[in-house]
């Protein structure tokens, strides 16, 4: 059996920037996405903590610091407005016990602050 387990999250950034008319996506700071391990044109859902939207969209790599939502989904932020992103992986059942996510808080500024493999992060 296979299951849909949380891959990474990026906790907590802040929007930098809402591009109304770029072709759409999530622009991220390369350094996040290299924490996270998310990569370039990969799926990831946005949870707006501001305002309650949840979307999905793709990640391409930007500047350092850089969480700007790009063509349509500029529409669901504003500027300081604070997200999650998160990705997802299909697992074996036999890789539960031992899979861990990668989770990555941010600051104000999007500058990584911690990384974690372990629930107790989340509390």
């Amino acid at each position: 059996m296979q299951l849909s387990f949380l891959k990474c999250k990026i906790h907590r950034a802040t929007v930098t920037d809402a591009n109304l008319h770029y072709q759409g996506s999530i622009t991220l700071g390369a350094e996040l996405m290299k924490a996270a391990g998310i990569h370039p044109f990969e799926k990831v859902d946005i949870y707006n903590v501001s305002n309650g939207e949840r979307f999905s969209t793709y990640a391409i790599e930007g500047a350092s610091g850089t969480v700007c939502l790009n063509g349509a989904a500029a529409w669901k932020v504003r500027v300081k407005d604070k997200i999650i992103v998160a990705a997802y992986c299909v697992i074996d059942d036999t890789e539960v016990k031992t899979f861990k996510p990668t989770l990555v808080f941010v600051g104000e500024r999007n500058e990584i602050q911690k990384i974690s493999h372990s629930a107790e992060s989340l509390l």
